[in-house]
């Protein structure tokens, strides 16, 4: 079961505590996607180990393989994975928007070819459902279909009305008591649209309700005006949560809004490709005035990789294509990540969220 509180807040943004089958979570949160059971390139115990207590993994692709047969042998994802902690399973909705060479939207559903072997699938929101609930998640998100950008009005709502409809059809597909379902937010950038979406998933009743259909091409600007608006209308007794999303700025951003819940492949897919975030921006590896760099990648950082590995070490890593470098790369990030949403939990704890966003430009300003 799930029960949220809000335990301080400044201004819009909120600090709060989701208790969730037991884990207890405190949030503003990130959440590492593990798409395929799996942080890459890291054992599930070390991501334990760097402070996180939840994780998203990808319902169509676990779906594909290794298919719900073998993860129910293991009594769900959890064991699977040999996670701790909880999980989030998305609907495969992303996958609706993210392979539109692939599929073909019904009313009844989506029909895909399996991006692994062009095997025909059919997914809607009972099978969905039924396949979140068989991987034991801890929140499961709702069918839906994720709105491309750009979208003009008229296609815009029409997506959300087919989500709308989709988001009743998960909920009466629930059946176990422990399945916390999330409703999804759709609309593009039109804010009445988006108010319709909301309005209509609240008359439904849902656990939590997500922002979908962002960080899908448009500018931080369009996103930043659609938080404006329907941030702050969504209920407040329930967790808020931003999908897909982002960089450390964005996050800031959000927050700031009233969101949550995060999570992004930001962190870890950049630090497979040697960018690597510290408190005054990206260091990216492939720069050649790394070669002779004796620093760690941020001096105040205390990740493994900090205290142990100079960026001239981690660029030669990148170099050779060492996966040694991969995972250096990937303990850092996500250790950022996790610190980063620690002080913004302490600065709203402390009422002083407004110093914290100052600070935290401040030091971008400054470059690296």
């Amino acid at each position: 079961m799930i029960d949220f509180k809000i335990k301080n807040s400044t201004s819009k943004a909120r600090l709060g505590e989701l208790n969730l089958n037991n884990h207890l979570i405190e949030t503003p949160c990130f959440m590492p996607v593990g798409t395929a059971a799996t942080i890459k390139t890291m054992a599930a115990s070390e991501v334990s180990d760097l402070g996180y207590n939840i994780i998203l993994a990808n319902t169509f692709h676990l779906m594909l393989r290794p298919g719900v047969e073998i993860i129910s042998k293991h009594n769900g994802i959890h064991d699977f994975m040999n996670w701790k902690g909880a999980i989030i399973t998305d609907s495969g909705g992303y996958q609706v928007f993210s392979l539109a060479k692939l599929r073909k939207i019904t009313k009844e559903g989506v029909y895909f070819n399996s991006p692994i072997d062009g095997a025909k699938v059919f997914l809607d929101p009972k099978k969905s459902i039924w396949l979140q609930e068989q991987f034991n998640s801890d929140i499961i998100m709702q069918f839906d279909e994720c709105t491309p950008y750009p979208a003009d009005k008229k296609t815009a709502e029409s997506s959300l009305d087919l989500s709308l409809i989709w988001g009743m059809q998960s909920k009466l597909s629930l059946t176990k008591d422990k399945s916390n379902l999330f409703g999804i937010i759709q609309g593009g950038i039109y804010d009445d649209l988006r108010e319709k979406s909301l309005s209509g998933l609240v008359e439904i009743g849902f656990d939590g309700y997500a922002i979908g259909g962002l960080s899908v091409g448009e500018t931080s600007e369009e996103r930043n005006k659609v938080l404006d608006n329907i941030a702050h209308k969504m209920p407040s007794d329930k967790p808020r949560y931003l999908m897909g999303v982002g960089t450390p700025e964005d996050i800031v951003e959000a927050v700031k809004r009233g969101v949550d819940m995060f999570d992004c492949v930001i962190p870890t897919r950049n630090a497979r490709t040697g960018f690597l975030y510290t408190k005054k921006g990206i260091v990216k590896l492939r720069n050649s005035r790394y070669k002779d760099d004796m620093m760690p990648i941020d001096e105040d950082c205390m990740c493994y990789t900090c205290r142990n590995f100079t960026r001239s070490y981690l660029k030669h890593l990148d170099n050779c294509k060492e996966i040694l470098g991969l995972r250096l790369n990937t303990i850092h990030n996500l250790y950022y990540y996790h610190d980063l949403m620690l002080k913004i939990r302490e600065s709203i704890a402390l009422n002083r969220f407004d110093d914290f966003v100052k600070e935290f430009y401040s030091a971008r300003s400054q470059g690296i």
